[in-house]
Parts: structure tokens; C-alpha cells; sequence
């Protein structure tokens, strides 16, 4: 797949007792969640790297990529039509 493919996702760290087992971006207390809400309420990455200070451009492909193969593993959540 693409998009794991190009992303880092030693990135990725989860440590018992931070943000309750969360998957967080480089050891800090923003998870990967935390940054897929910011930008489903509309930010754009640059917004959120404005921020953000400590996050940096290449965190995003790894935050796509581990939603990706979460989601992957997770039932399909229906949409109403």
C-alpha cells in the first residue's frame, strides 16, 4: 500500500500510562487521533503545524498510515444514506 509505504512509522510510539495507551506522535501528547480530528474539523496540516509547533511535516504520512492499518483491522461502520 502507498501510503504505508512512504511513511515512518517508528513515528509512532505508544507508552503505557501516556495518554492512556494512545498511539502518540514521537513520544509527545498528541495522538494520532488528536491530529485526524483537527483535520476532519477542517484545518490543513500547515495549520496545524502553525499550532503545533513541535509536530513537523513528516508526522502526517505516519499518522495516515497507522489510521490506515487501524481502520483496516476495525468493522465498517455503516453511513446513513
Amino acid at each position: 500500500m502507498a501510503t504505508t509505504d512512504k511513511a515512518d512509522l517508528s513515528r509512532i510510539t505508544i507508552l503505557r500510562g501516556q495518554r492512556s495507551g494512545q498511539p502518540c506522535i514521537r513520544d509527545l501528547r498528541v495522538t494520532v487521533w488528536d491530529v485526524l480530528d483537527m483535520l476532519a474539523s477542517g484545518m490543513t496540516e500547515d495549520e496545524i503545524l502553525g499550532d503545533y509547533a513541535y509536530l513537523e511535516k513528516a508526522d502526517f504520512p505516519a499518522v495516515y498510515a497507522y489510521a490506515s492499518q487501524a481502520g483496516g483491522s476495525a468493522s465498517r461502520v455503516e453511513t446513513p444514506v
